[in-house]
């Protein structure tokens, strides 16, 4: 099984009015994050040949959500989130690469600060921590 990831930044504001400190408050993140996706077979014609998916492949899909609805964003209106926590905007960043089809997806991590983060993980894989 190769699992290969994609990385991706964007700084956004949020607030989570469920919050009893102060991520209550409006407030911006310089967010990162990784996209991963798996396989148990590389391909094995064409320019992909050796790979489980070409990079540039997965940026293409990756990309327009960044610049339409996270970077530079207030995320509670762009994403149409109540309250945009890492782990609602790893699992809509994951909802919107499903539906656009990506192969072999697996799972989206988003990371608010160098030491916290969140990964939504396929329902159809079990998470490998």
């Amino acid at each position: 099984m190769w699992i290969i990831y994609k990385e991706f930044s964007f700084e956004a504001a949020h607030q989570l009015p469920h919050h009893e400190g102060k991520c209550r408050r409006l407030h911006g993140h310089s967010f990162r994050g990784r996209v991963y996706v798996a396989s148990d077979r590389l391909k094995t014609t064409g320019s992909e040949t050796g790979m489980v998916m070409d990079f540039s492949v997965l940026k293409a899909h990756l990309d327009p959500l960044v610049k339409n609805h996270l970077d530079h964003y207030y995320l509670n209106d762009s994403l149409g989130l109540e309250s945009p926590t890492s782990e609602a905007i790893a699992a809509w960043i994951f909802a919107k690469l499903e539906e656009a089809g990506v192969p072999g997806l697996h799972s989206v991590e988003v990371l608010e600060t160098c030491t916290s983060a969140a990964r939504y993980f396929s329902p159809r894989l079990s998470p490998l921590l």
